[in-house]
């Protein structure tokens, strides 16, 4: 049964929607429908279902809540504030001030504002992860899950239950319509995530009108059929209902739940309830007055918040997660002291750092002529860095023999095993690029691998892992036409341009065994960018580094690997397999009387970000013939070998043929850098 309209519940219910209609008529943009309607649902979610602390807001052990259905988040921002959740200030302590004033939500989508259009992670402390583009927040819920059951799985003893969180995602019909959502509730019931709770918002309405016009499926039945527990809460404003459903969710040990919720989008005055106006844009001053008569609201007060409505937060959501939090520290400290090692890990994933020694595995290769494939060697460096950084977990999209990225000894993830470090994702690349985002935001180092064409499958995901400055690892495999038979559908041409275009991506092309082991370094060292290890399936020669510059060159994003004798008259810039033409075009050049350096360039981001005296000993202005040697398009490259410079590489699709045919047909060869350097020394 509904309470009553002036009961406290209803007051803070009431405050939820008021809140939300006048931020979106303050911005005169934005979604106030969804925020009406879900008022129930949110609120007994945060003060009855979800263990959260307020006042502890990045306590290891609380619940997550993802707002899926980013365009309601004046929803999520009015929660923030009359739950009270405390700042937490850039070195990660927790201040006395408020995530969220009265102020931020009265600048709600205006420049600089907290309260952005759609959730940002890191705008305000409450904000999980940013949402908005459709299906990614549930996608982030998954990862966000297998890393509670993995965490606790690992590091819970008998008696100290550090890791056991629930994540509650609310979602609407744009989230499940979208194939990303899909995949990441099959992986999700496959895993049996029991720990995973989505509440769908059925209230049959899109942008484009009712969902009839698109959508007629059965979701009860298709969650049935991906493993889920399905429970339905015919009406939003049943709170007795809600909480039957969330006591459902609680009490289903082996699979995870969706609750779907049937409301009304814009749930105020009845003459604009269920319309498409109040879905997508501001209700207007005089339906908002005619709709707070209807709460019993004072009509020309707008952002009011009563006190009893605070006091409702405080006495759910706040004394709870108090308790919650204090018990959690206390059982903290005793594990310290009873079980240090673990404790260590856990402090260093809490923290989101490396933990001490976590590259003390690694061992440079020895030179070797035949070589490795780069992604060969990257399977061996990975399994180097696992014994010693715990927080290193991932997996392939069904590629595992292929990426190389299983790490040996430490067992597979899922429903039988929850402390195995290897992820088999099944060929949903769109849910493992979504759901990574969810495990590095929950402390863990993770990576995903596929064939390097397939991030037209993750670019969505990999994007907001940047704008989230998220330190996600994509291991890229199969990265050219050097692939071969498979042809032009599988061969990467212009991915690499592509992942070089998503701003605060570090893209990693590395040349040899020796340079993936330390573009490994250099990737795990940053932890605020997102990082893309591009390799190959062919093999490459193992350096001698006697002979030509020391790897650790890469750590500088490039550096001159074979200098000339005396004064360079050209310049080769090549990445990854092409290294090996590059070096054979010098010596080519050399038997011609030609001097040109070779410059290996395994990651721009990290090169542009030195100081100019380094990038001016490396590429020197002075020596304008440059040819840069790339198995992809030139985009990127002008920055480097300027407008005039000549590039050795893709301009079309590839073709199904073995490697080196291809390499000749496309004219990647040492003897094309050769005409192309000539050609340019003959201008002069």
């Amino acid at each position: 049964m509904n309470a009553p309209v002036t009961s406290p519940t209803q007051v803070a219910i009431d405050t939820i929607r008021t809140l939300s209609m006048d931020g979106v008529q303050a911005a005169n943009s934005g979604h106030p429908g969804t925020p009406m309607a879900l008022a129930p649902v949110a609120f007994q979610i945060w003060t009855d279902a979800m263990n959260y602390d307020p006042a502890q807001p990045l306590w290891p052990n609380r619940d997550r809540f993802v707002l899926s259905c980013g365009h309601a988040s004046m929803l999520l921002y009015s929660l923030i504030h009359l739950a009270g959740i405390r700042n937490v200030d850039a070195h990660g302590n927790v201040t006395a001030e408020p995530a969220l004033t009265l102020d931020n939500l009265k600048n709600f989508r205006q420049l600089h504002s907290p309260c952005a259009g759609h959730p940002e992670f890191g705008y305000a402390t409450g904000i999980e992860t940013t949402t908005g583009p459709l299906g990614q927040g549930v996608g982030n819920s998954v990862g966000m899950a297998i890393a509670s059951k993995f965490l606790g799985a690992t590091y819970n003893k008998p008696g100290y239950d550090l890791f056991d969180y629930n994540v509650y995602a609310l979602c609407g019909d744009g989230d499940l319509m979208e194939g990303v959502a899909c995949e990441a509730a099959s992986l999700a019931g496959h895993l049996r995530l029991s720990n995973l709770c989505w509440i769908y918002d059925d209230n049959g309405i899109t942008i484009e009108g009712h969902t009839d016009l698109a959508y007629s499926e059965n979701v009860a039945l298709k969650f049935q059929g991906l493993g889920w527990n399905v429970v339905q809460v015919a009406d939003a404003n049943d709170l007795s209902a809600l909480q039957a459903a969330f006591a459902s969710f609680k009490s289903t040990q082996d699979r995870p739940t969706l609750i779907i919720v049937k409301s009304v989008i814009g749930f105020g005055s009845p003459n604009k309830a269920n319309t498409h106006g109040a879905h997508g844009a501001p209700l207007g001053d005089e339906e908002i007055k005619l709709t707070k008569k209807a709460y019993g609201w004072p009509e020309n007060e707008k952002f009011h918040v009563p006190d009893v409505t605070r006091k409702v937060f405080a006495d759910t959501i706040g004394k709870k997660g108090a308790a919650s939090s204090a018990a959690w520290m206390a059982k903290f400290a005793e594990y310290k002291a009873k079980f240090p090692k673990e404790a260590a890990d856990v402090q260093s994933i809490i923290d989101r750092k490396l933990p001490a020694g976590w590259d003390a595995g690694l061992k440079e290769f020895a030179t070797d002529a035949k070589g490795l494939a780069t992604r060969v060697s990257s399977g061996k460096v990975l399994n180097m860095l696992a014994p010693n950084l715990p927080s290193l977990f991932g997996g392939s999209a069904d590629l595992a023999p292929s990426t190389m990225t299983n790490l040996d000894g430490f067992g597979s993830f899922g429903s039988a095993n929850y402390t195995g470090r290897n992820m088999h994702f099944g060929i949903r690349e769109h849910a493992m690029a979504a759901s990574l985002n969810g495990m590095s935001l929950s402390g863990l180092r993770a990576y995903g691998a596929t064939f390097f064409v397939f991030t037209d499958y993750m670019r969505p995901s990999m994007r907001l892992s940047s704008i989230m400055h998220q330190p996600v690892l994509y291991v890229l495999t199969h990265d050219s036409i050097g692939l071969g038979e498979d042809g032009p559908t599988h061969q990467p041409v212009e991915h690499l341009a592509a992942c070089r275009a998503i701003p605060g991506l570090y893209v990693f092309r590395p040349g040899d065994a020796n340079e993936v082991l330390f573009a490994y370094k250099a990737a795990l060292s940053i932890d605020n960018h997102p990082t893309a290890m591009v390799l190959s399936r062919q093999n490459v020669p193992t350096l001698d580094r006697t002979q030509y510059g020391a790897a650790e060159g890469v750590l500088k994003g490039a550096y001159v690997l074979s200098e000339c004798d005396g004064e360079a008259q050209a310049l080769i810039l090549g990445t990854g397999s092409e290294i090996p033409i590059c070096l054979k075009a010098q010596e080519l050049l050399a038997a011609k009387g030609i001097k040109a350096r070779v410059v290996s360039v395994p990651c721009m981001e990290l090169f542009d970000e030195q100081d100019d005296s380094y990038k001016a000993t490396v590429l020197p202005s002075s020596i304008t013939a440059r040819v840069a040697c790339e198995a992809g398009i030139r985009l990127g490259w002008d920055k480097y070998i300027g407008i005039d410079g000549k590039f050795v590489g893709m301009s079309t699709f590839g073709a199904s043929a073995p490697a080196n045919q291809l390499y000749e047909h496309f004219k990647i060869t040492p003897e094309n850098i050769v005409n192309q350097v000539e050609t340019m020394l003959a201008k002069k």
